[in-house]
């Protein structure tokens, strides 16, 4: 094998395993910065190794065994883990694995749990679960949370601290402990499909592989825990999805819902979409992923956006707020508002969702705003929300977006 062919193959084994090889590697070796360092040294070992021996038919065990077999050399020529020779001639031995519970057989599923300890903070769950788990960066996490990626850092940093100096296990828990944690791991993989679905930054608009990755987790959480709300993230995800290739034309330009080729929509997501959705009302408990999946639904059963049902899509916004507000969706809600009883409504309803703040540093907000702004004929009002959602956006493919709707405005300009 040439080196170019060995390289090419560690950077894809790299993209495709290094998620999971990390939280094998955390299960084994029993901490973040042990793993953390035996990733390096595993992916290290492919690009001296593998152009001379060939790719391993199993990259992710290879890799897991050579992060594993270098950390624990490492360890036994470190004169203060001398004594720990027996303990780490076992854990070296590969016939002897952790016993794992039946209900769980993936690691990362596993790791997304033991992140998600109650011991620690919400925030710290969710920002430590997106950064060890999804591999997504401080900056990708902050877009999520619209907040600055220090605190992020911050968070991330106390939390392994804590883990570390509270001993807490990495475990899974058990069955009667699952539904009081399920709530912050479903938060953790919606938002790791959201930043799959919409970028923070990159040349695609979409990263395929963090969406692949949310809605596999998402089927591992419902067959765990058949519980409707994991029914319905696993639902509101695949609907999300089932309009990926509708979303950009050739160039990798953002293609409004109004304006996508619904033939192009995924039939088959959106049936079993509809499937989950079905079985998570019948369990007769609402919440607000089930209800962001009835939303979906009706804008993928409506043949066209002026055949949407908006009074449905508005009363469901309803509920959904009554159970969960915040300010995203009460945006989502002012954009039915305008669907469904005009640009002034919509207008009024979008200042109210923007009055406190909140959405102050969320582009979609100002790009909804300059829209309004738009339909009614405010150029200067619609010119300025669009260049401050400029100012706000960093992924090329809505930049361009931004930039072509200033550029009908202002023609004169650049």
């Amino acid at each position: 094998m040439s080196t170019s062919e060995a390289r090419a193959a560690v950077e894809a084994a790299y993209r495709g395993e290094r998620r999971r090889v990390l939280a094998t590697l955390i299960r084994l070796l029993g901490g973040f910065e042990a793993a953390e360092e035996a990733l390096q040294e595993a992916f290290a070992a492919a690009t001296e190794r593998w152009p001379r021996e060939g790719v391993p038919a199993n990259p992710y065990a290879w890799l897991v065994s050579a992060g594993r077999f270098r950390t624990i050399d490492r360890w036994r020529r470190q004169a203060r883990l001398a004594a720990a020779t027996t303990e780490l001639a076992a854990l070296a031995d590969p016939a002897i694995e952790p016993a794992l519970p039946e209900e769980i057989q993936d690691d990362e599923l596993r790791l997304i749990f033991t992140c998600c300890h109650p011991a620690l903070p919400p925030d710290a769950q969710i920002a430590l679960t997106l950064r060890e788990v999804a591999g997504l960066t401080t900056e990708e996490i902050a877009r999520a949370y619209l907040t600055r990626p220090p605190i992020i850092g911050q968070r991330i940093v106390r939390a392994k601290a804590r883990i570390r100096d509270e001993a807490l296990p990495y475990e899974v828990p058990g069955r009667t402990e699952l539904p009081s944690r399920l709530q912050s791991v479903l938060r953790v993989v919606y938002l790791v499909f959201n930043e799959g679905y919409s970028a923070t930054a990159g040349p695609q608009l979409t990263r395929q592989d963090l969406c692949a990755e949310a809605i596999r987790l998402g089927r591992l959480l419902t067959a765990l825990l058949p519980d409707a709300e994991a029914m319905g993230l696993l639902a509101l995800m695949l609907l999300h999805e089932s309009r990926r290739t509708a979303r950009t034309d050739d160039a990798g330009d953002l293609i409004l819902l109004e304006d996508q080729d619904r033939s192009l929509w995924d039939r088959a997501a959106i049936a079993e979409a509809t499937s989950l959705i079905e079985q998570g009302f019948a369990q007769r408990r609402l919440g607000p992923y089930l209800l962001q999946a009835a939303i979906a639904a009706t804008h993928a059963e409506a043949e066209s956006v002026a055949g949407t049902d908006w009074n449905r899509i508005v009363g469901l916004y309803d509920l959904l707020l009554r159970l969960d507000p915040s300010p995203v969706g009460a945006l989502n809600r002012a954009a039915a508002i305008s669907q469904r009883d005009g640009a002034q409504a919509g207008l009024v309803a979008v200042e109210a969702a923007l009055l406190d703040g909140a959405l102050d540093g969320y582009p979609l907000a100002h790009a909804a705003l300059a829209d309004l702004h738009r339909r009614l004929g405010q150029d200067e009002a619609a010119a300025a929300s669009y260049r401050r959602a400029l100012d706000l956006t960093r992924q090329p493919a809505e930049r361009r977006f931004l930039e072509r709707q200033l550029q009908r405005l202002t023609p004169g300009e650049g």
